[in-house]
């Protein structure tokens, strides 16, 4: 009923109680006067019944049916509108008289063997009620009050059908009146409620329009009349609520007026703010603007000078230089490369300040680009003698997709910082999932943790750290130099990656920076780049005195299920050399004294035959000096988990893998080369030279389009900004009319702001190479753009070949190249000599072996490339140009039976240095 208003409810609950009660009272008393007067017509038919089977007895005992026929008949006229048939039956159950022959008389009849009853007995059927009486023999009553024993005789029944539709007829008349009483009931309550719903409606709809009007906002509606009790009450209540919101109304517009006049003053104010915001909206449009295009000509105008410094750096260092002069340009190019870091990062910062960096998504292996980060910012460390580790936990995927170079940036910030503002001491690199993750998501959350022990940071320097351009210690004395954007870049790109960054620090004690990114596992199966199989279960002791250093080393021995010894003190050590192991490992930190290392190498030599040390140096010649005391394997630290367990599992020495340049490929091509800087334009023909047939050189675009017009290029390598003509109109140009419309031209330009090689694709350029060139990417254009193009011997491999040729008419042994390549020391020249020699017993066995056919590729590379390196400090340069002839064949694919001459060459050599160096070494 919530449903309802109040004066459906009023009438409901007025009707229905009437309805209810009236049906109920009407049902009973129609019932009640049905079943009397049904009782009474049964009662009236059993006494005629009985008096008829009285009556009847003497005409049964006398047959006479005339006696009975008129009885029955003058019964049947006396009661006909109640009875429709008498009928007497014999004891036989034989139709004796029937007042009334019909065919249905057989329903009178009693059922076949069905006994004629002591009593009067009633049956209903249909409209229909039959009584049987029997008709008993008193002829002998005093015979049967004194023998009750004896059963009375019965002659026959007397079967009487009574109509009881006198009755029915009865019963619907009776119904029909109570219904008429219970209707003309329903209709006065109808009426009565009616008329009460109004009284009691009326006033609520009468106040219920007054509120309405009170909401329309007429506060002077009153609710008028008089009524009594609770409506009284309400209509009390709804006037003192008009009375009141009518007050407040006046006082809010007094309100209102007083803060629309004060809304009116403010808004004029804003006006004139609005055009000062205009104003000033514009001039920081034109701003940055400014800013973009100053970016744009700073970023040319240092790269370009960089692109000369560092282009002729390289240049230089491919030629025959002294150690010193290779040390000088060396430090050029690091110094240029640090300049080039600088502006990339303030273009960073200009490119994450403007939202328009785009994190890659490519599969990449986490352990891999952590280990070449490590790699780079190893020698800082070293330089220091700073220990530098990483932990990476087991639970963290090796593949996953993402932005690997971007994740390296992050990481070359943080850990560079860390040892720049170390002195001594360790750093840690830790890798590890973010235990709150879900385990069955595609996406992982890693936490990377770097700890030091350096300077540390106060709170108040804290606060400074990630803000552009912010220090430690900004001071003009300050001991560490930096623009400030490398944390502010690394927080934006963690940022850009869903992570967060913070850290822990305390002054003089060290920091601990850590952040977290979320990245996707990769769908494609990691590669099985380890021995994992042998690994497993191999017996390795090792020592490490660092703490640090143990928990990186012993971490991947135990990832490897390896059955690891670890020893952190002398004394654990002296106790574990009690049996022999596949391999000890041991650990090195002061790079600066190396007689404790030398020292345990001594005491392992007795109890295995693969000994790997891991010293915290980048310095060549002190790995050098470590494997002519007979180890197997020098790694520097931090650990490459790759090159430490392929030492684990083998005791052959596999020679260090060194970094090469992309292959230099030259091909029979003609390109044309555009700049109007002539550093740079010297440097692009110079690298071009290498690697195609005919370069062509322009200052201008002018001049560049007055040769396309004549002369056809296969390639044609445009700068964007020059004079008379730029490098876009020269392009646009020569491709409308020019012999070369259909030469790709490449874009080469200092400009790296987002979207400037997309622009510069859609203004006609077909590719764009960045300042300062890089030659793998100059040598990938090539190829890119002229893929069929004839291949031709490079300019380098004619000057092997020059040189070989050289060789082949030199002494076998140079004294004065073996003092020098010992840095001036003679004992040192003859101990190099010496332990050259000492090796060819095992060489010469290796090639014969070879030119039988017997031998195993690798390991014969492996041999050749170790003379190789042994021939490079011995002053043995002919022995030494025939080995490097012979390894680059290998290295090419060739099969050691191939190479018979050159390798009956290398024995004759062999002998010639041992003979010529007989009396040099006596």
């Amino acid at each position: 009923m919530t449903k309802y208003g109040l004066r459906a409810k009023v009438i409901a609950y007025t009707i229905l109680p009437t309805v209810l009660i009236g049906g109920i009272l009407a049902g009973y008393f129609s019932f009640h006067r049905f079943q009397q007067a049904d009782e009474f017509l049964v009662d009236r038919a059993l006494n005629i019944a009985d008096a008829l089977s009285i009556a009847s007895e003497y005409g049964m005992q006398d047959e006479t049916r005339t006696i009975l026929r008129r009885l029955i008949g003058s019964t049947h006229r006396k009661n006909s509108p109640l009875i429709k048939s008498i009928a007497i039956f014999t004891a036989d159950n034989e139709l004796f008289v029937i007042s009334n022959y019909h065919r249905d008389y057989n329903l009178l009849r009693l059922d076949k063997g069905q006994p004629i009853p002591d009593l009067p007995e009633v049956k209903t059927l249909g409209d229909s009620i039959i009584v049987h009486s029997p008709i008993i023999d008193e002829t002998n009553y005093l015979e049967y009050q004194l023998t009750f024993d004896q059963p009375r005789k019965v002659v026959g029944y007397v079967a009487l059908e009574i109509n009881r539709t006198q009755v029915e007829l009865l019963f619907y008349r009776d119904a029909g009146f109570s219904l008429l009483i219970l209707l003309l009931g329903i209709a006065g309550s109808v009426y009565f409620a009616f008329r009460q719903a109004k009284k009691i409606t009326a006033p609520i709809s009468e106040m219920a329009s007054v509120v309405e009007k009170i909401s329309l906002g007429r506060l002077n509606s009153r609710v008028e009349g008089e009524y009594t009790g609770e409506l009284s009450l309400l209509q009390h209540g709804i006037n003192e609520m008009a009375a009141a919101m009518s007050k407040h109304h006046e006082e809010m517009q007094d309100s209102i007026d007083l803060a629309t006049s004060e809304l009116r003053e403010t808004l004029d104010q804003m006006e004139v703010q609005n055009i000062e915001l205009d104003i000033t909206r514009k001039e920081a449009q034109q701003a940055a603007s400014v800013k973009s295009e100053f970016l744009a000509n700073m970023s040319h105008e240092l790269r370009t000078p960089l692109n000369g410094v560092i282009g002729f750096a390289r240049q230089l260092l491919k030629t025959q230089l002294t150690n010193n002069q290779v040390d000088y340009l060396q430090t050029i190019e690091r110094s240029a490369a640090n300049l080039l870091n600088i502006i990339n990062d303030i273009l960073d910062f200009s490119k994450l300040e403007a939202g328009k960096l785009e994190l890659e998504f490519i599969p990449f292996d986490i352990r891999e680009s952590v280990d070449e980060t490590m790699h780079l910012l190893a020698q800082s460390a070293h330089e220091k003698n700073i220990e530098l580790n990483m932990i990476v936990e087991q639970d963290v995927p090796q593949e996953l997709t993402g932005d690997a170079m971007r994740l390296q940036q992050i990481l070359t910030n943080l850990i560079g910082n860390a040892v720049k503002f170390t002195e001594k001491g360790n750093i840690q690199v830790k890798i590890e999932r973010d235990k709150l993750e879900n385990a069955e998501e595609q996406e992982i959350k890693l936490k990377f943790t770097i700890s030091d022990t350096g300077i540390g940071v106060s709170k108040e320097q804290q606060a400074q750290l990630f803000k552009a351009f912010g220090q430690a210690d900004s001071s003009i004395t300050r001991q560490y130099g930096g623009t400030g954007l490398g944390l502010v870049i690394t927080q934006k790109l963690v940022r850009e990656m869903n992570g967060e960054i913070d850290l822990i620090s305390t002054p003089n004690a060290g920091s601990t920076f850590w952040f977290t990114i979320i990245i996707e596992k990769s769908q494609r199966a990691p590669l099985i780049s380890l021995p994992l199989d042998k690994l497993a279960d191999r017996k390795v002791l090792a020592y490490e005195s660092n703490e640090y250093a143990v928990r990186s080393c012993s971490q991947l021995l135990t990832q490897w299920k390896t059955k690891s010894t670890i020893t952190e003190t002398e004394l654990q050590w002296q106790q574990s050399l009690n049996k022999s192991y596949d391999c000890i490992v041991i650990g090195h930190s002061d790079n600066t004294d190396l007689t404790p290392l030398l020292s345990k190498i001594e005491q392992a030599k007795q109890h295995t035959d693969n000994i790997i040390t891991l010293i915290n140096c980048s310095d060549p010649s002190t790995f050098e000096q470590l494997m002519e005391t007979g180890i197997t394997h020098c790694l520097g630290k931090p650990i490459n988990h790759k090159n430490f367990a392929n030492a684990l599992v083998s005791n052959k020495n596999i020679p260090a893998r060194v970094q090469t340049a992309t292959k230099i490929i030259r091909k029979d091509i003609k390109v044309m080369a555009v700049d109007d800087n002539r550093a740079n334009l010297k440097l692009i023909s110079a690298m071009l030279s290498d690697r195609v047939d005919t370069v062509i050189t322009c200052r201008n675009g002018q001049e560049a389009y007055e040769y396309a017009k004549k002369t056809p290029f296969d390639l044609i390598f445009m700068d964007i900004q020059m004079p008379v003509l730029d490098g876009v109109s020269a392009c646009k140009k020569i491709k409308h009319d020019s012999i070369n419309k259909m030469t790709p031209i490449i874009a080469v330009t200092a400009h790296v702001l987002p979207g400037e090689k997309e622009q510069f694709l859609q203004k006609g350029m077909d590719d764009c190479l960045a300042k300062p060139i890089d030659e793998g990417a100059l040598q990938t254009l090539i190829n890119k753009w002229a893929p069929d193009a004839k291949e031709l011997q490079s300019k380098a491999q004619q000057r092997v070949k020059k040189l070989e040729l050289k060789a082949n008419s030199t002494a076998s042994f140079d004294y004065k190249l073996a003092l020098q390549q010992a840095a001036g020391k003679e004992d040192l020249a003859k101990e190099m000599l010496g332990m050259l020699i000492k090796e060819f017993d095992g060489i010469r066995v290796m090639l014969n072996q070879a030119i039988e056919g017997n031998a195993d590729n690798a390991s014969f590379y492996q041999n050749i490339h170790k003379l190789h390196g042994g021939c490079s400090y011995s002053g043995v340069p002919k022995l030494k140009n025939i080995a490097n002839l012979i390894e680059k064949e290998l290295k090419n694919g060739a099969q050691p039976t191939s190479l018979e001459p050159e390798l009956l060459e290398l024995l004759d050599e062999m002998h010639n240095v041992e003979k010529a160096a007989k009396t040099y070494l006596a």
